[in-house]
């Protein structure tokens, strides 16, 4: 029997369940926030087998790794579903669907639903279920999507609707001896605490500035800690900055680590600082402290509910700073042209120095 509670069962568990597909193919911090819903889902149906539908990475990720997921098939690129990752070989849609087939529940937690719904229908499960924006056509079972909700608790909401309640609104993932191992590799020992910054994002408008990271690299260092700077290989020029400007001896680390390896390095950090973006949300679900920097939209949406060992520190910043367009989504859709503008300057500029090191030092004292 199911107990009930404030995140579910908001319909009854589907029947003979015996295989679940999940279409979440996208980055890495949408990842994490799903987390707690296939959580949810094995709880509710602990004999099934859940079949993420994911990218190339999550294959890699997920491989050997304890948790909710018991495999992953790629899901090929396709608009509004993911983009190609470089050198991907490009499977066909039919050759997918040939082998995406005996599932008896496919769970949509991907988006809005105008791609990724059709594509779910294809699947010929015994029930759909997901998200639904207006553009979108309907599953089996299915919410609104509404911009302004947490990712956790918007995907909790829709295992629900198939009788999953929630377990846990805190996104987990295991690190394993494997992960430890390349980061200890990689890293070596550390002779002191180490701390890491993270100065990139996919979106130029969720950077906060170079020489602020820098600051906090100097006065950490500072304070005893050996300080890590990671980035991916297209961030390198971010984190060559950081390390120019820090002023003091920082470790540089771009593209030395797997996912797994970086989530190893994340596990023994005493604190990670970073921009919203999906290295901050890895360290958090690996249960490292962080310290994230957000615009105030994607506080609401994505920041970690807890206080104890996270501090989001926002940005209320919601006009561009170049053309002054207001560009918070969803707000006033009647007016043409509001919510989205051309320009990439960053929206978190405004956060001081002060006020990340004053967090930083808070999670940092015993």
């Amino acid at each position: 029997m199911v107990t009930p509670s404030l995140l579910g069962p908001t319909a009854g568990l589907v029947p003979d369940v015996r295989r679940i597909a999940v279409l979440r193919a996208n980055a890495l911090g949408d990842f994490i926030f799903a987390l707690p819903a296939l959580d949810a889902l094995r709880a509710a149906y602990p004999s099934a087998e859940i079949v993420l539908l994911g990218a190339p990475w999550h294959a890699k990720l997920w491989r050997d790794r304890p948790g909710p997921v018991d495999r992953v098939l790629v899901v090929p690129p396709a608009p509004g579903i993911r983009s190609p990752e470089p050198d991907e070989p490009e499977p066909s849609i039919d050759d997918f669907l040939s082998a995406a087939t005996g599932f008896d529940l496919a769970v949509q937690i991907h988006g809005g639903g105008a791609n990724s719904n059709p594509l779910l229908s294809r699947l010929g499960a015994r029930v759909t279920v997901g998200l639904r924006a207006e553009d979108a056509p309907p599953l089996d079972r299915w919410i609104r999507y509404v911009y302004y909700q947490h990712e956790v608790i918007r995907y909790l909401e829709v295992v629900a609707l198939v009788g999953a309640p929630a377990t846990t609104v805190v996104p987990t993932l295991a690190v394993t001896d494997a992960d430890r191992a390349e980061a200890g590799r990689v890293l070596g020992p550390a002779d002191r605490p180490r701390v890491a910054l993270h100065p990139g994002a996919t979106d130029t408008r969720r950077r906060w500035p170079t020489e602020r990271f820098a600051e906090v690299a100097r006065e950490l260092h500072g304070d005893g800690y050996e300080v890590l700077v990671t980035g991916t290989p297209s961030e390198r020029e971010v984190v060559d900055r950081v390390v120019a400007a820090a002023g003091v001896p920082v470790r540089p680390q771009v593209g030395t680590l797997s996912l797994g390896g970086l989530a190893g390095g994340y596990a023994d950090c005493a604190l990670v600082v970073s921009n919203d973006t999906g290295p901050l949300h890895l360290a958090a679900a690996v249960g490292a402290p962080t310290v994230g920097i957000f615009w105030v939209g994607n506080l609401i949406n994505t920041a970690n509910p807890l206080r104890g060992r996270h501090r989001p520190i926002c940005s209320w910043v919601v006009h561009c700073p170049v053309c002054g367009v207001d560009c918070t989504p969803g707000i006033y859709p009647h007016r043409p042209g509001d919510g989205e503008c051309p320009h990439r300057d960053s929206f978190v500029t405004d956060v001081p120095v002060a006020e990340v090191l004053e967090a930083a030092r808070e999670l940092l004292t015993p």
